[in-house]
């Protein structure tokens, strides 16, 4: 699985805390993970939480990435950017029980995380182990296993539903703010991971187009 790190601006501080802790637990276990930035404050491309929404979107719509980790301070405004975008299912992981039932329940694609509320002595460990209950075994199984059945309905009606209530993400890519997107776009090994990886054309070919 291809796992995309995304920083945003407010908690750049604390990339490596955040690379270090995902990259220990889900390279072992076979999982790819790039790291899109921030990776310092002072970087050019200055990610906001909207931005890390545009860019969820652009990498999980266009095969990119089969999953991405993204956060702010607290974790909520990356939440709801992400969840505006097609295609996209996060969820607010805090500990590692939210991680556990949101990949058991949920089966979504992408995380936001606190990365400055609550973010005290020995986050790295709440990290780690947030991060193992997500990515080292089966998502979507359901907790409890019995009601497995009808988890799995649910997330194929809200996954109906998202279809029914949001643009396709190429209409989104050319009607957002374009500043906005070349920003989101702009981390310095954006293009080392994206374009090899990218399996959208379309998309493609308009991102190169800016």
């Amino acid at each position: 699985m291809k796992i995309a790190l995304i920083i945003e601006n407010s908690q750049a501080a604390k990339n490596s805390i955040v690379h270090d802790a995902l990259t220990s637990v889900a390279e072992p276990l076979g999982h790819e993970v790039h790291h899109y930035g921030m990776y310092t404050p002072e970087d050019a491309a200055h990610l906001t939480y909207n931005m890390n929404g545009i860019l969820s979107g652009i990498l999980l719509n266009s095969g990119a990435a089969d999953f991405v980790v993204t956060g702010c301070g607290t974790g909520m405004g990356s939440m709801l950017a992400c969840n505006a975008m097609p295609g996209v299912f996060c969820g607010l992981v805090i500990d590692p029980t939210d991680a556990f039932l949101f990949a058991q329940i949920n089966d979504g694609n992408a995380i936001a995380m606190p990365y400055a509320k609550g973010f005290g002595w020995a986050a790295e460990l709440n990290l780690q182990d947030c991060y193992r209950k997500l990515f080292e075994g089966e998502s979507g199984v359901g907790y409890p296993k019995e009601r497995a059945a009808v988890m799995k309905k649910n997330r194929g009606i809200l996954a109906d539903m998202k279809k029914v209530t949001c643009h396709d993400m190429l209409t989104v890519l050319k009607n957002v703010d374009q500043e906005m997107l070349k920003t989101a776009i702009s981390g310095e090994r954006f293009a080392e991971y994206f374009y090899p990886n990218c399996q959208d054309d379309a998309i493609a070919d308009y991102l190169r187009s800016l």
